[in-house]
């Protein structure tokens, strides 16, 4: 067994597995990383209740171990179960016009959370964000990068009447820059420079903005979604709505930062709930993500039948064996097969997938044909979600990041509460 020799570098602005005593890329470590940061595992038992909670079974990302880790996820079905409200909160850092195929997973995963839960969604666009971190972007280009990629999150199927998105550089004020300004003054530089590496030489934007995204987890930031008041305001009721953040465990620094620090506020706010995803892994094999920018890494939501086949059969890293004969022979490893990693997210029969599994490792299904099961599995998503986003007109972008008050049930069916004496 080799040992990687150079530890994974994992943070909210890149992702990049281990490497071997060879120098080769490792596949990323979740378990390390769950170990790291003091997550939970989703195990059985919770997925068990999650299914008796809701009478819903599991997604099948859920299921497959695709989004493996929590923090107080079991809190958020107490609360369901009770019909108590929460809320839902998710974000991205808009960099480029388009999304990719990775982008999409943690969005789509939220939308079923938001259809199981029937709660409300708050989507940050962290155009302020990507301004800060990432050189050679404008401000005025990521805004822009944000209206664009909000037609793209409309598109997933969030519910218009219980969705609000919002960009960072057009919405920010008010409350929600309040209890920007209020957290910031309760963070220390040495706890920033301790979750995201911070040093004397980082800018002040990029200190200072762990708080607009951290507070993005409280319902004091939008007043507006729970009250009919025309000038609604901070209050204790509201800020006593929790939250369950759906998120690449990347972001998890994020809420390190803010779980210590919620019960702080002058209107103090439970710890949000977290459920983590893994990354979806590069074309080009295990160690990375796909990345907006290496456009050869990546599937995007823009891409044509033609582009998605091109890339999954020149780049899609193989388990395969070099020959026909050696493959028939020795058989495939689907475990870094980049074909059959994208139909654990795709392929929604279980029994299908573990069919096609045993025969890839077997010898019996070649690489080329595991990667045709692959290419037509995209084609079909990504042709859907385009038919979808033509549809999403100025008038439905402008709703959509309209504030307002948000329309949600709930739990329509909570046991019943024991009489008060």
């Amino acid at each position: 067994m080799i040992v990687p020799t150079l530890e994974q570098d994992i943070n909210p602005w890149s992702v990049e597995g281990g490497r071997d005593e060879n120098g080769e890329v490792a596949s990323i470590d979740y378990e390390a990383i769950s170990r790291k940061w003091n997550t939970s595992i989703i195990d059985a038992q919770l997925l068990e209740r999650f299914e008796r909670v809701t009478g819903h079974k599991p997604h099948r990302w859920l299921r497959r171990g695709l989004f493996f880790s929590h923090r107080d996820f079991d809190q958020i079905l107490n609360l369901y179960e009770r019909g108590d409200p929460f809320f839902l909160y998710t974000g991205r850092g808009p960099s480029t016009g388009s999304l990719h195929l990775g982008h999409t997973i943690p969005l789509s995963f939220t939308k079923w959370l938001q259809d199981i839960f029937d709660v409300p969604l708050v989507f940050m666009l962290t155009d302020d964000e990507k301004a800060l971190f990432k050189e050679g972007l404008t401000f005025e280009e990521t805004m822009e990068y944000a209206r664009e990629n909000a037609r793209d999150i409309i598109a997933i199927g969030f519910d218009m009447k219980k969705t609000f998105v919002y960009s960072d550089l057009k919405y920010l004020g008010n409350h929600f820059l309040m209890n920007a300004w209020e957290f910031s003054k309760l963070v220390t530089f040495n706890q920033v420079r301790g979750a995201f590496g911070f040093n004397e030489s980082t800018n002040i934007g990029r200190i200072f903005f762990p708080s607009v995204q951290c507070v993005a987890a409280f319902a004091t930031s939008y007043p507006e979604i729970w009250s009919d008041d025309p000038q609604p305001i901070r209050t204790q009721s509201i800020a006593n709505i929790p939250c369950l953040v759906p998120m690449g465990i990347d972001q998890d620094p994020y809420f390190r930062l803010l779980r210590d620090n919620a019960h702080r506020m002058r209107f103090p706010s439970p710890k949000p709930a977290l459920i983590h995803s893994k990354f979806l892994t590069a074309l080009q094999g295990p160690g990375g993500k796909m990345s907006s920018s290496d456009p050869n890494s990546a599937i995007f939501m823009s891409d044509t039948p033609k582009q998605i086949k091109i890339k999954i059969n020149k780049y899609a890293f193989s388990g395969g064996q070099v020959t026909v004969g050696d493959h028939r022979r020795l058989g495939g490893n689907p475990d870094v097969d980049v074909s059959y990693i994208y139909l654990t997210y795709f392929e929604e029969d279980d029994a299908k997938l573990e069919e096609t599994y045993k025969s890839y490792k077997s010898g019996a299904l070649l690489t080329g044909e595991l990667k045709k099961l692959a290419i037509d599995a995209l084609q079909e998503y990504v042709q859907r979600f385009q038919e979808r986003r033509k549809l999403i007109t100025d008038e439905v972008l402008e709703e959509y990041m309209r504030p307002r008050k948000l329309v949600w049930e709930g739990n329509k069916n909570p046991p019943p509460k024991a009489a008060e004496f």
